[in-house]
């Protein structure tokens, strides 16, 4: 049996900063949106801006999330820089 997981996906200039489109994380490991972001910010490097003094805006199945909303296995997570205008 297989552990249930998150999908986690980056978008503009996060995806280009950390490298990376999207991964999977163990869903059992991470309750909470913060959860996820202290975990990748962990990693170091480009990473640790997810907790750093910018920004991340997050999305939960394609709706707006804060960093407290709980996750669920076979959630598609989104982080992405906030959106400005002019």
């Amino acid at each position: 049996m297989t552990e249930p997981t998150l999908t986690v996906r980056f978008f503009a200039r996060l995806r280009e900063e950390l490298g990376t489109e999207s991964l999977t994380l163990p869903a059992s490991e991470h309750h909470t949106v913060a959860d996820m972001l202290t975990y990748l910010a962990s990693r170091g490097g480009a990473w640790a801006q997810l907790t750093g003094g910018q920004p991340v805006m997050v999305a939960i199945n394609q709706s707006m999330a804060k960093p407290s909303s709980p996750v669920q296995p076979g959630d598609e997570v989104a982080f992405f820089p906030p959106v400005t205008g002019g």
